[in-house]
Formats: C-alpha cells, sequence, structure tokens
C-alpha cells in the first residue's frame, strides 16, 4: 500500500470521510466521486473522498484515482494497493480516515445530492461536540437501471425521526428492513475502537461491516431521505444470482466470522437490538441454506450440514431458536420438496424486494 503524506494546512478532522474501493471501476467511479463532490455544501472542505484503487490492471482506475486528486487536492486522496478484495480496501479506506465519520460508497453506485443536504448539516453540528451520535442510518435505493424501476428500502416504521435514540426505543424491523452498508454512517473512533477488520479477498464482507459494530453503538439518529442508490444489473456484481452460487464459500466464511464474532445474547445488552441481530444471522444461515441447494451435490449438502453445525457447536441456544423458525425449518426439510420450497421462497422474495 502507498502511505500518504500528513496533509499539510488543513485541520486535522474533517466531518466525514467517504471510502470508495475501486478495482477495475473506471467506466462508472466518476459518477460515483462526482455525487460526494455535491455533498461538500458551502464548498466548506470538510469531507474527504478516499479513492481506495485495490490492485486495479484491466483499466485506468489507477490513473484516474490520481487525476481526481491532482484536482482536488485536500478534498480527494489516492490510494494504492496490492489487490486485497472490498474488505481490504475498505480497511485501507478506516485507516487512512481522518473524518469524525466513516462511509462507504461502492464506486457504481451514487449519494442523492437533496438526501445529503441535511444528513451533512447534522453530522457537521455533531462533529463539534464532545459526544458526537455513534451511528447514522438514512434509506437507500435500488436502482435497476436496465429496467428503468427503483425500489425505496425505509425505516420509517423502526425508528423514530426527528431526534436521536437508543436501541430500547426502535420499534420491529420488517423482513425486508435490514441494515446495509448503504444505509449506515459510522462514527470513525467506534469503527477503530472495536477492532474492526474485513477480511480479504471475500465477498460480502459488507455484512460484516454493518452487524459487527452494533453493539457498540449507544446513540443513533435517523433521516427519512433516499441517501444511497445502489446500482444494480451488471453481470459481474456480488448479488448476481449466478455469481453468490459460484462464491457460496465465500458466504459460509462471512457467516462463520459473524457467528464468531457477537455471542448472542451475552454481548449485547439491548433485548430490541439482540433480537435484530438474531434474526439478521437466521437471514444469513437462510441465504446459505438456499444456495447450498440450488444445486442438489454431495458436495453441496455436506457443506450445509457443515455450516449448521457450526452454529450448532458455537451457541446451541441460538441454534435452536434459528434452526425453528419458518423460512429456515422449511429451506432444510431434507427432501427435494424442501429444496423446492427455498427455490420458491428466494425467487418470491426477489420479486418483492428487487435485490438481483
Amino acid at each position: 500500500m502507498r502511505l500518504l503524506p500528513p496533509l499539510e494546512g488543513l485541520s486535522l478532522m474533517k466531518t466525514v470521510s467517504f471510502a470508495i474501493p475501486c478495482y477495475n471501476s473506471a467506466d462508472y467511479m466518476d459518477t460515483c466521486i462526482e455525487s460526494i463532490l455535491e455533498c461538500d455544501f458551502g464548498d466548506r472542505n470538510d469531507i474527504e473522498i478516499l479513492i481506495v484503487d485495490d490492485g486495479s490492471t484491466k483499466d485506468n482506475t489507477a490513473e484516474k484515482a490520481d487525476e481526481w486528486e491532482r484536482r482536488h487536492p485536500g478534498i480527494i486522496r489516492a490510494i494504492h494497493q496490492e489487490n486485497g478484495g472490498h474488505g481490504a480496501a475498505v480497511n485501507a479506506g478506516l485507516e487512512h480516515a481522518t473524518g469524525r465519520y466513516f462511509k462507504v460508497v461502492d464506486s457504481d453506485d451514487w449519494l442523492d445530492r437533496e438526501a445529503m443536504e441535511s444528513i451533512m448539516r447534522y453530522l457537521r453540528m455533531q462533529s463539534e461536540l464532545k459526544d458526537p451520535t455513534d451511528l447514522v442510518i438514512a434509506n437507500y435505493v435500488y436502482e435497476k437501471v436496465h429496467e428503468g424501476t427503483r425500489t425505496v428500502m425505509n425505516y420509517r416504521n423502526v425508528f423514530p425521526r426527528g431526534r436521536e435514540f437508543t436501541w430500547d426505543e426502535v420499534g420491529h424491523f420488517g423482513q425486508s428492513q435490514y441494515l446495509l452498508m448503504h444505509s449506515v454512517i459510522y462514527r470513525t473512533d467506534l469503527l477503530r475502537d472495536c477492532g474492526l477488520k474485513l477480511p480479504e479477498h471475500t465477498f460480502y464482507v459488507d455484512n460484516i461491516f454493518v452487524y459487527v459494530p452494533l453493539p457498540h453503538v449507544k446513540t443513533i439518529r435517523y433521516f427519512d431521505e433516499n441517501m444511497y442508490r445502489y446500482f444494480i444489473g451488471r453481470e459481474d456484481q456480488s448479488v448476481n444470482e449466478q455469481v453468490m452460487y459460484s462464491r457460496r464459500d465465500q458466504q459460509l466464511r462471512v457467516t462463520r466470522l459473524m457467528i464468531d464474532s457477537v455471542n448472542l445474547p451475552d454481548d449485547v445488552e439491548s433485548r430490541k437490538l439482540e433480537k435484530y441481530m438474531e434474526n439478521y444471522l437466521s437471514m444469513m444461515m437462510c441465504i446459505c441454506s438456499i444456495f447450498l441447494r440450488l444445486e442438489k451435490t454431495e458436495d453441496n449438502e455436506r457443506k450445509r450440514a457443515e455450516i449448521w453445525g457450526y452454529l450448532e457447536k458455537a451457541n446451541p441456544a441460538l441454534y435452536k431458536r434459528i434452526r425453528h423458525t419458518v423460512l429456515n425449518w422449511g429451506t432444510n426439510i431434507p427432501t427435494e420438496a424442501g429444496r423446492q420450497f427455498g427455490l420458491f421462497a428466494y425467487h418470491l422474495a426477489q420479486k418483492i424486494f428487487k435485490f438481483n
């Protein structure tokens, strides 16, 4: 990794550090960067954009990153490193961040300027306080560009609006209302203090990023604004069904790391947060089961038994609760009918939630 020199003539603390993991992203990274630059309302230069070139070799991503840095000194910094995957790029961004808050924006996504105006106003105010809010949450939008459709994922029924709150004040999360990397802005020191470090050369690490720090979050603020625009439609995208199946071993690895990272319920003070995290892990287990049953092979069946056995050994009580949920019961019926039920549930969820 190329180490960065100190920033001369600038405040050591920015309001927000936006990290953009880039790997052969030349075709679409400009739109992402431009959308973030528009978040510097009032030209206060209190944001920074960290373009992390993760060993790009197939296009001019590295050169573009350097050019953006030359055009916006003191705001944009280019970080070049050997390829380590999405997790390594996020780790590099967090390591170099000087902002009070930290936001990851994937290079093929973008931020909504109008939504960010009120969020930036709040973050700037918080940055002046001794005890700023730990976690800021906003809506995200699935943009299915090729279909010309969009699906807004909001949390209006879950979180209070217009004020700071704690986990004990949240409502009930619906089946589609999981917190994703797209919807969260964490306080930078909170991520560092909890020792967050994502595995390298692994997909789906965004689940770890958003899940592991949650027990350390004490204060939250929700904005009912469509902040993050999440592009869906590229054939090589990690949420493409065929791609997900080919990377099922990485889904298993991430799920194991989540099981190991937080011991439920002992590591979580709030009962409501504990329930949410249990449901999140249940969803991850369900995804593992479904993708291991897309093709009926002995190897897939062995891996499905192993991941459930891993959870049972690590946390027997949690295993019993998760295994006996309706979805996990149905997707693990040891017959062809069970396999077909899992596939039906998966494709139904696709249509309802528009996630790939």
